[in-house]
């Protein structure tokens, strides 16, 4: 449990494995995943270190697998994912899984070459038919234009045919003409069947052509300008019966290209089908294997090359678990030398491990992003489970509302195993997601504060029967909301409240906002003086673990007293209000009149100016006796706080260092007293000032910089109270916001549903719910949803944390393959 509410108790470790040993004890350590490595050879390049030929290996496996894997989703074949988590191969398996990618790869590659260029002379087939298929038009025109004309095309015309993308066709019709200057005949068709193209894969559109002209000079110019449009030319006899006999062979290659192509394709598919039932698990081996070499690259070798050495940080409490990992990999390898782990002194900061699970982990995260816990700090996360979620909710409080916020996050805790084992790549999904738990406490707890103010849908839940007794009020009156004010003091009030929450007679009041206004507001203050409160409290914690006695009587004491005296005495006036002052008279041992009571901001602020409250006569100025002079008490109190805040942490330190300082001349005189040197002690007595001056120098501008400082964090802390106390008035301010703007969709948009009648209404009653939901939905639960969740990090963030919490510590980041298995699948995927 130590650990929950502070991070883990790290040591600085010394490893020491045999070069046999230390691939096996490395895998076994990244199964465990609790060891953070430091890198011994900082100075060293990438491509200098001993395991530098192995991660080359590593990648060119890798690039292997990403081929074999981008040709398996272009087939749109099920990659199997069994959620196996195979242990990392033995460096001796590493050739024979090279040796099986290479295999594979050149098996496809093959294939693939062979398909396309089978392909491609499809592609040729299949364009020289649509040539043979459509030109016999061209030439039947021609012949009949021969005929008409008695001018022999045969003898005096030439002509090309091919096949040309069908969007060039303008641009190459145009080029033909000017460059010709019209002295060719162009005739084109569509081919209407798109054709694939064999290097890319495409669909493309052609089109088929064919040129007359006349002279050799044009024939060359016109085969240039195909060219460069890349046309393909073919070859068309003229005679009909050699086209016929032409196209009678072209439709029998085709035949057995297809054939071929089939059996090719069948091939490609076994191959790809064979490895997509395994290539999950060598994306695994061949990471874990990277990683490892990776990891062995931050070790030293010693002198004799046969000892590797690691530097690294380790839990205390887990020293056991990773010696047993040790000595697995030790015997996995078959090494007789056991490995070492040796504790080491060190003066550096550790890093910062707090155990999380998956409930915790969201938690965590959100403290994180504020700054990483100090080494052995109060980790504000346990707390923060309750706080977060309950403050959200005062903001938020909605029975319906809370309601639809808990059964979407208790959907995604449900079914949050195949929702995880889908790693969508959608951002604002993994968001929610990652917060499923946060997001379900915060609905719970929004129905327990909706429960509380008696709003659901801007509506009220009369269970126990109001407690106002309302005479001459119509139902007409009472919904249209313009009549009802509900005054206690005319003897409407039953003198005893609603059993659970607001009664719901006030939905219905004119005077709703000002009674709901005091109590949030005043409800608002005394949630946020508890919460400093806390915080102030936890640096207490951390201050008795540290055993910085100084910080509790400089830094805690005088901050409490600050608090207590003038803010939180601010809230035991608001309970005091609340207790004796009524509305009506009280026939009972307390005699109270209805009398006016004073304000109490107003009490707060002469308390702070140290004046006298004016009233009227009708008021009181106190509220219990002897009020004025405890006042007086508690605000000198709270002001000699500030100087000791100020003054008391320096002054201490100056007086401290001044007297090691005479302390440490003092013992230097005597030993050279001692020595029996006449002049030593006059001249120790002379220069030691000078060397205590110095030394006093460079204390003095660190003193300086205490000074400044604490004179800042003083400044802060005092300031900050004025400033924390009315940040927390956002939890009324947002509630009456959400509770309004709820109200608001009901009367301007589902209440204009209500008011029709007949078979009418129920459709337009049917079409304006839907777009009430959809507004509430996307307005007042994901928008002001997300408002709250921002309103309550910053007070989590700024006014809780800040009183004890500095976050200027680095996360643990062990050496894991759970860890490095999750980041490549995101990077893969994304």
């Amino acid at each position: 449990m130590a650990s929950l509410f502070r991070s883990a108790e790290m040591t600085l470790c010394q490893l020491f494995l045999q070069s046999e040993a230390a691939y096996a004890c490395v895998s076994e350590l990244g199964e465990l995943g609790l060891v953070q490595f430091r890198d011994l050879n900082p100075d060293v390049n990438v491509f200098q270190r001993k395991f530098v030929n192995e991660v080359r290996r590593c990648d060119e496996m890798e690039r292997k697998l990403r081929y074999l894997e981008k040709e398996i989703k272009k087939d749109g074949i099920p990659m199997l994912d069994t959620g196996e988590n195979p242990e990392a191969p033995q460096p001796r398996e590493m050739i024979d899984l090279e040796a099986t990618f290479e295999k594979l790869e050149n098996e496809l590659r093959e294939v693939n070459q062979n398909a396309e260029a089978l392909k491609r002379n499809f592609l040729e087939l299949t364009e020289l038919k649509q040539i043979l298929r459509k030109t016999q038009v061209f030439f039947d025109e021609h012949f009949f234009l021969m005929a008409e004309t008695t001018v022999n095309f045969r003898t005096t015309l030439s002509f090309v045919a091919g096949v040309i993308l069908r969007e060039r066709i303008p641009a190459f019709e145009r080029m033909l003409w000017r460059a010709c200057r019209g002295n060719v005949f162009l005739r084109q068709a569509e081919i209407e069947t798109p054709l694939e193209d064999p290097s890319t894969g495409d669909q493309v559109y052609k089109s088929v052509f064919i040129i007359f002209f006349q002279g050799d000079q044009l024939k060359t110019r016109v085969k240039k300008i195909c060219e460069g449009f890349r046309a393909t030319l073919y070859p068309c006899p003229e005679a009909p019966g050699d086209r016929r006999e032409m196209a009678m062979g072209v439709m029998t290659r085709i035949e057995d290209l297809n054939t071929v192509l089939g059996q090719t394709q069948d091939h490609r598919h076994r191959v790809l089908v064979a490895a997509a039932k395994n290539i999950k698990n060598w994306f695994v081996k061949v990471r874990k294997i990277k990683a490892i070499y990776h990891t062995l690259n931050l070790f030293n070798l010693d002198v004799t090359q046969k000892c590797l050495i690691a530097e690294c940080w380790v839990p205390v409490l887990d020293f056991e678990n990773i010696q047993l990992a040790l000595r697995r990999g030790t015997e996995r390898s078959g090494s007789s030398v056991p490995p070492i782990l040796n504790r080491m002194e060190t003066l550096e900061d550790p890093p910062t491990y707090n155990h999380t699970n998956k409930f915790t982990s969201g938690f965590q995260n959100l403290i994180d992003a504020y700054g990483v816990a100090t080494y052995r700090e109060m980790n504000p996360t346990p707390y923060t489970i309750i706080t977060f979620p309950f403050l959200f909710a005062v903001m938020f409080g909605d029975l319906g509302h809370g309601l639809l916020m808990a059964f979407f996050g208790g959907w995604m805790v449900l079914k949050e195993k195949p929702l995880a084992a889908k790693k969508s790549d959608n951002e604002i999904w993994n968001i929610f997601f990652g917060g499923r738990y946060i997001i379900f406490l915060m609905g719970l707890f929004s129905m327990y504060t909706g429960l509380i103010y008696n709003d659901v849908f801007s509506k009220s839940l009369n269970i126990f029967r109001s407690n106002w007794v309302i005479n001459n009020i119509t139902k007409k009156d009472a919904l249209s909301n313009d009549y009802m004010m509900l005054d206690p003091a005319e003897g409407d009030y039953v003198d005893y409240p609603y059993p659970i929450g607001m009664d719901p007679v006030w939905q219905i009041a004119r005077n709703k906002i000002i009674f709901q206004n005091s109590y949030k507001m005043k409800i608002s203050i005394v949630f946020g003086i508890i919460h400093m409160l806390f915080g102030v409290a936890l640096s207490l914690f951390n201050f008795t673990y540290f055993k910085n006695k100084l910080s509790i009587v400089a830094e805690f004491i005088p901050q409490v007293i600050f608090l207590v005296f003038l803010f939180f005495y601010m809230v035991l006036l608001m309970f005091i209000k609340w207790f004796m002052y009524y509305p009506t008279n009280i026939e009972s041992e307390i005699k109270y009149s209805p009398r006016c009571a004073p304000s109490i901001l107003i009490t707060f602020i002469n308390m702070v100016l140290n004046k006298e409250t004016i009233v009227d006569r009708q008021c009181d100025a106190t509220m219990y006796a002897g009020q004025i002079p405890i006042q007086k008490l508690l605000f000198v109190c709270a002001v000699i706080c500030v100087p000791w805040m100020l003054l008391a942490k320096p002054i201490y330190i100056m007086r401290h260092r001044r007297k090691m300082n005479y302390s440490v001349s003092h013992q230097q005189m005597q030993a050279a007293a001692g020595n029996g040197d006449a002049e030593q002690p006059i001249h120790n007595n002379t220069a030691q000032p000078v060397a205590g001056h110095g030394g006093g120098h460079g204390d003095e501008e660190e003193m300086s910089e205490i000074f400044i400082h604490q004179g800042i964090h003083t400044i802060e802390y005092v300031l900050g109270s004025v400033s924390h106390t009315a940040s927390y008035l956002r939890l009324w301010a947002l509630s009456l916001a959400h509770a309004q703007l709820s109200d608001v969709l009901w009367r301007m948009v589902l209440n204009k549903g209500l008011i029709c009648d007949g078979w009418v209404g129920g459709i337009v009653l049917y079409i304006i719910f839907a777009v009430w939901a959809t507004l509430t939905v996307s307005i007042l639960v994901l928008m002001e949803g997300l408002s709250a969740f921002l309103h309550t990090l910053r007070l989590h963030w700024v006014e809780f944390q800040s009183k004890f919490y500095s976050g200027q510590g680095y996360a643990f980041l062990p050496f894991s393959f759970e860890n490095l298995l999750d980041s490549a699948s995101q990077t893969t995927e994304e």
